[in-house]
């Protein structure tokens, strides 16, 4: 902004209104790699649910399951209960971090790959190419009256499109329960109506943000770009025009011959003879660009960097038998050394800097930190805590009594006898539903599989010795696996 008169000036706008985008089909490794990605990502989303895993009798048996009645998450052999919610933290941490390392990497590739509205995007525009033909037709469609022929593929093009949109929907709340059991409530009409909200909310958003703005969402909606914009340098690799080899640009070779006196024919671009760039502004990469952004301007918020420009110009360079790659994946630095006609850096060269080894550091030690905690938790833990009111009560015989609400979390999946205890204090102890007279040193408490059993204990100790003592309570396991636990406390007596 040059003026902070530029503001109001009627002729700036800061949004434009959306200009339909038609993405011409296209084939070559950038092409196949998306079809891939697509393909994997979309496997994982619909069939992960119905996957099952077996755990025992008493935990569900699908493999990835939130199960927010029972506030646990299942992965396969993982079970996260929420005084572990530090796991899930980790995994977003993990994923943050990936994502820094990813774009200080090679720019904005999970944008162009693997990015939820890329995939679903993509999808829609492959059944909108299946019905109303490629580029060119979707265009003559787009203008033509409307007409039966006209209704008919946009009425059908719509059908398929919500019908994706609402397998979407259906996919995520899969998640949240039992999968094959839901699906039969769903059709039954006897499924939990947040169950046909949320499906009926992400339809919506599917197709709105899929079918309808597409381009706009990755533009204006999405605040990733221009965080980028901090993590890319002059070392990160990003789809590049090289303007060095296409400048200046030959308007086509018939046009070029005409402009030097019919003196210029193929062979000569092919050998390189003539000074006229390679680039035949054949806009071959505009058409198959899905935001419609012209890469030869430099770098766009808009470019999401999916490579599909550069499958266009390496078939249009294929052609007119000029060397490909005048659209790629390159460098600041490369770039500059090769206008001065020196060889470009090796990839693994490129990738291993202080920035891409700081990330892929922070990255692993994340990662290998969840994992030995992992490996390492306790399946079995106990929590105590006091009741202060009253805080102590003084028995016939002068002792004093504590009261404790004991909580003992089994994480098997099986039943387990556990056995309390009491160090730091010369006290006996016992259950609310037992009596005084058979108290001991130490309580027996079957838990159930994959519960917390809560349990009332009271201990009674001299009067004699400090106002508050501190105290442990244990929890041992007495089955073949044992395991062990504890949680600190106190023993209040009267000054």
């Amino acid at each position: 902004m040059a003026d902070p008169r530029d503001l109001t000036n009627g002729e700036e706008h800061f949004f434009a209104a959306r200009r339909k985008v038609f993405p011409r089909k296209i084939d070559g490794t950038f092409r196949r790699l998306k079809w891939a990605v697509m393909a994997v990502a979309l496997v994982i989303y619909y069939v992960t649910p119905w996957l099952r895993w077996t755990r025992g009798p008493y935990a569900p048996d699908q493999a990835v399951l939130v199960d927010l009645a029972h506030r646990r998450f299942y992965m396969f052999s993982i079970e996260i209960w929420p005084h572990e919610f530090y796991y899930v933290a980790g995994l977003l941490i993990m994923a943050a971090i990936g994502l820094f390392l990813v774009t200080s990497a090679v720019g904005r590739a999970w944008c162009g790959y693997a990015c939820p509205q890329t995939v679903w995007t993509d999808l829609f525009v492959h059944v909108e190419r299946m019905i109303e033909g490629d580029r060119n037709a979707q265009i003559r469609l787009d203008r033509a009256p409307w007409g039966p022929a006209k209704i008919a593929k946009r009425t059908s093009k719509i059908v398929l499109w919500l019908l994706i949109a609402v397998s979407t929907g259906g996919a995520w709340v899969f998640y949240f329960t039992d999968a094959p059991t839901l699906a039969r409530e769903l059709v039954n009409g006897t499924a939990p109506f947040v169950a046909y909200a949320t499906i009926g909310v992400l339809t919506f958003t599917t197709f709105t943000l899929g079918g309808l703005m597409r381009e706009q969402v990755c533009i204006y909606m999405c605040p990733w770009p221009r965080i980028q914009g901090a993590m890319m340098d002059e070392r990160t690799l990003a789809v590049t025009y090289k303007t060095w080899r296409g400048e200046p640009r030959s308007h086509g070779v018939k046009r070029a011959a005409e402009a030097r006196g019919g003196n210029v024919v193929l062979a000569d671009l092919a050998t390189g003879a003539t000074r006229i760039g390679d680039c035949i502004d054949c806009n071959a990469c505009v058409a198959v660009c899905p935001t419609g952004i012209d890469i030869r301007e430099g770098p766009q918020i808009g470019c999401i960097t999916c490579g599909l420009c550069i499958d266009a110009c390496d078939d249009v360079m294929k052609r007119v038998g000029r060397p490909p790659r005048l659209i790629g994946y390159t460098t600041e630095l490369d770039g500059q050394l090769e206008a001065a006609g020196k060889p470009a850096l090796p990839p693994l060269r490129r990738l291993l800097r202080p920035r891409t080894l700081i990330y892929l550091t922070a990255w692993s030690a994340v990662g290998l930190a969840m994992l030995f905690s992992l490996g390492t938790r306790t399946r079995l833990t106990v929590e105590a805590l006091q009741t202060r009111n009253p805080m102590w009560v003084r028995l016939s015989d002068g002792t004093i009594r504590n009261s404790y609400s004991i909580k003992v979390r089994n994480m098997e999946a099986r039943p387990r006898t556990v056995e309390l205890g009491l160090q730091g204090l010369d006290a006996a102890i016992w259950t609310a539903d037992g009596s005084r007279q058979r108290a001991s040193r130490t309580v027996r408490l079957t838990v159930p599989a994959d519960q917390v059993a809560k349990v009332s204990l009271f201990a009674a100790a001299p009067a004699t010795g400090d106002q508050r003592t501190t105290i442990t309570f244990t929890a041992r396991a007495l089955d073949r696996e044992g395991g062990s636990a504890s949680a600190p406390s106190f023993f209040e007596r009267p000054e």
